[in-house]
C-alpha cells in the first residue's frame, strides 16, 4: 500500500475515536514508520518473534497531574507489520483501526492488560 493511503487510514483510525477522548488528546505526534527501530522493539517489551504494530512512547495522561510534559508524546504505527498480519485492504483498514485505538488507550494511561480487555469488548465481532 503507498505511504498517503495507509497515512490516510491512519487519519480514518483517528477520527473513530470518541470525541469526548478526541478532544483530550493533547501534546501528542501519531506518525507512521515503516518497521520499528532496535531501540522501540526493546522499549515495547514484545517478545521475541512478534511483530510491534504500534507503540506509545510518553507520559500517560494519567500520570501528568496537570503538567504537560515539554517534549510531544509519540503514537508511531508501524506499517509493514500491519501488511505483514493483515493483507487484504479491508482488514489492513480494521487492524490500523485497532493499532490507534489500542496505543491512545496506553496514551490514556492504560496498561496492556486493560487495552486488550477494551479491545475485546469494543471490537467484538457479533455473531
Amino acid at each position: 500500500m503507498e505511504r498517503d493511503a495507509f497515512e490516510q487510514l491512519v487519519t480514518e483510525g483517528l477520527a473513530r475515536i470518541p470525541e469526548k477522548f478526541r478532544k483530550l488528546l493533547k501534546n501528542v505526534a501519531i506518525v507512521v514508520e515503516d518497521e520499528p527501530t532496535p531501540t522501540q522493539l526493546g522499549r515495547s517489551k514484545v517478545r521475541h518473534g512478534s511483530l510491534l504494530l504500534g507503540l506509545y512512547e510518553g507520559v500517560p495522561h494519567t500520570h501528568r497531574y496537570g503538567q504537560v510534559p515539554p517534549l510531544p508524546d509519540k503514537i508511531t504505527i508501524f506499517q509493514k507489520p500491519i501488511e505483514m498480519v493483515a493483507r487484504t485492504p479491508d482488514a489492513i483498514r480494521q487492524t490500523v483501526v485497532e493499532t490507534v485505538w489500542h496505543e491512545i488507550g496506553h496514551y490514556f494511561g492504560l496498561s496492556e492488560h486493560a487495552v486488550r480487555q477494551a479491545q475485546e469488548k469494543r471490537f467484538r465481532k457479533p455473531r
